[in-house]
């Protein structure tokens, strides 16, 4: 994998500061440990950092067409490239080497903007078309890679695969956006197409957007979003379940070409288990795999990831995460540049960090619970969508809300009994309902946290807006498909593929993601809801279509997720940790805040009373980001953009 930075000049006239093209560059070194490259020209600047994968003596970037009018830098795979490369060479077009980057140029000078369409894989690009003065910027469907940009003062475009390269420019304005303070403590994450700072955007899966010289910066354009077919007339079972089969294990193979060693991520979950399944299935000569476990038992799948390993005959390689595995409380901010609240980052960082060591590919099976609904919020969501469906909100509100109120929140009881949730859920609207499963920091909490100031910066607005703006999008009237929908266009590429990007970029591992392959998920779409979730039984088609292939207590066992135990962690060794950073430092002085409310929260958890893990871990990584990136100046000092 590789990443990307570039700045483009509307006026076609100014030439960049190579210093500062170096740095933005540079500062994704990370990303594309093997090679270097830059191109200057009246206009444009292009860098890239690269992690040779296929055609390791080729491939150097920026890459251009035959006359030098077209430059491309990438960062991603196209799994297709081989047919696209015939059919363009059928058409004329000229070809210098076999990877896959090569493609992109001609496609453009073939398609143009159309040609992200013909693209099967994982992307985001930069093109300049200096024929056209066109810059083209691009992101595949499923948002599996990053792209950040922005609009200078000065009308330059700056664009970069993540944040910290943007933070390199001296006049880059560093606002902290109050509505993505809103959304990072309701969803965990600061979802597409917003970013922490105002001004600075993520380019939202499935969009490209287009700057023509002399032009002002228009909105992207959506080449591509997720369809469900509720309506259509439904295959059986086991139809489904063979092509299924058929079309995992096809995603599977065009996977596993690579011309460096390649294995896979294995939890010991039905997702990743049936991407090494399908690995054999697909031919694949020899597997490595691995697992990251936890001392805690209630935490640790190590035990199915062994089995499923021994299952299918690969070479398995374990590791656990230690119970004072805290030096990445200071590693994750810088890491993630925007502030992070999904905790199970020490996991994937410690898994890729271990992977990294076997090989320099790895697949894994992140997308199944959106694409199958396999999450405990989609089942819950369901049976509430009955009750909603039988009680009109007249009675619904009043009724649950006062049980609601009434019930106690008993964190440390059976999960039977925590009903608390569920009956404040039922006292809701359909999008406010489901939001309340997902929010990371409940809405009280955040109301009793925000400092008078922020609030009335704020301006009302809150972050289940953005959920209900996704929902009232979704193309299917189903509930449970309408929840789908909005994971797959929020928490999927917000948090999911975020996670794992900047986790295994962080040590030059590339993670293909099999699951997400956009044919594979159009074919998922047109599966009737009743065999994504029957019962209580989530993914349930994916199980049934792996019987044949997995154990059965593999495929049926509870969910368990890669969670880390954060209650006991900031009770005992972390205590001191969470004490000197919430009370003090950065988290108080930026005046987003009420001090009295984070003691109070901190001394709930401290005692015993309530578990507020989750927000204080949000806290901690929102601190983390003020200090290792918001506060840090940019490497150059030097002010101007353009030399």
């Amino acid at each position: 994998m590789c990443g990307i930075a570039g700045l483009f000049d509307r006026t076609g006239t100014r030439m960049f500061d190579a210093d500062l093209l170096d740095a933005m560059t540079d500062s994704l070194s990370h990303r594309g440990p093997d090679d270097r490259g830059t191109h200057r020209a009246p206009g444009v600047a292009l860098g890239h950092r690269r992690l040779s994968i296929i055609d390791l003596s080729a491939g150097h970037q920026p890459l251009f067409n035959e006359d030098g009018s077209v430059v491309v830098v990438y960062n991603g795979e196209i799994y297709n490239f081989a047919e696209l490369m015939a059919d363009l060479r059928a058409r004329g077009h000229v070809f210098q080497t076999r990877c896959d980057t090569e493609v992109i140029v001609h496609a453009w000078e073939e398609w143009g903007a159309h040609c992200v369409e013909r693209f099967r894989g994982m992307f985001a690009f930069a093109l300049y078309d200096a024929g056209r003065g066109d810059l083209f910027l691009a992101r595949d469907r499923l948002g599996i890679k990053p792209l950040y940009y922005t609009e200078l003062k000065d009308g330059t475009i700056a664009f970069g695969s993540e944040l910290k390269a943007l933070l390199e420019i001296p006049d880059l304005p560093r606002e902290i956006d109050p509505k993505a303070v809103e959304e990072y403590f309701a969803f965990g994450y600061v979802p597409d197409p917003r970013s922490i700072y105002t001004g600075v955007f993520k380019l939202a899966p499935g969009c490209v957007q287009i700057v023509h010289r002399g032009a002002r910066l228009g909105a992207p354009w959506q080449y591509w979003d997720v369809t469900f077919d509720d309506a259509a007339p439904q295959r059986s079972e086991a139809t489904n379940a063979e092509a299924l089969r058929a079309g995992l294990t096809d995603a599977v193979r065009a996977r596993l070409v690579a011309d460096v060693p390649l294995g896979a991520f294995l939890s010991g979950g039905v997702d990743s288990s049936a991407v090494v399944a399908s690995m054999v299935a697909a031919g694949a000569a020899s597997i490595e795999t691995s697992a990251i476990g936890f001392g805690e038992s209630d935490y640790d799948e190590s035990s199915y990831a062994r089995r499923v390993a021994e299952h299918c005959g690969a070479h398995h390689h374990a590791r656990q995460v230690a119970s004072d595995d805290f030096d990445l409380l200071e590693i994750l901010p810088a890491v993630y540049d925007e502030p992070f609240a999904d905790s199970s980052a020490i996991p994937t960082y410690r898994l890729c960090e271990q992977t990294r060591e076997h090989v320099v590919v790895a697949l894994s099976g992140d997308g199944g619970d959106e694409v199958f609904a396999g999450y405990r919020r989609h089942r819950w969501h369901h049976y509430e969508e009955l009750v909603r469906r039988r009680l009109s909100q007249r009675v619904r509100g009043p009724l649950f809300g006062v049980l609601g109120k009434i019930y106690p929140k008993l964190d440390w009881a059976p999960k039977p009994l925590r009903a608390k949730a569920t009956l404040q859920a039922l006292a809701r609207e359909t999008v406010d309902g489901y939001f309340s499963t997902l929010a990371v920091v409940p809405a009280v909490q955040r109301e009793r946290l925000y400092a008078p100031e922020f609030k009335q910066r704020l301006s009302g607005y809150r972050a289940v807006d953005h959920l209900r703006a996704v929902m009232a999008a979704a193309p299917t009237d189903h509930h449970l498909s309408r929840a789908q929908y909005a994971d797959i266009k929020t928490y999927l590429p917000g948090d999911i593929l975020t996670k794992v990007d900047r986790a295994s970029m962080a040590h030059g591992l590339e993670v293909r993601v099999p699951m997400l392959d956009h044919p594979f998920v159009e074919w998922a779409g047109g599966v009737a809801p009743g065999q994504k979730l029957r019962g209580r039984e989530g993914k349930y088609i994916l199980k049934k279509a792996f019987e044949p292939r997995l154990p059965r207590d593999v495929l049926y066992r509870e969910k368990m997720g890669f969670a880390v135990p954060l209650a006991s962690w900031f009770r005992g060794p972390l205590a001191h940790r969470v004490r000197a950073s919430l009370q003090g430092g950065p988290l108080r002085s930026c005046g987003l805040f009420e001090g009295a409310a984070i003691d109070r929260l901190v001394e709930e958890h401290m005692e015993g009373t309530q578990d507020r893990s989750q927000t204080i871990w949000a806290l901690l990584m929102f601190a983390g980001f003020l200090e290792k990136v918001h506060e840090k100046p940019a490497q150059r000092t030097r002010a101007p953009v353009s030399a």
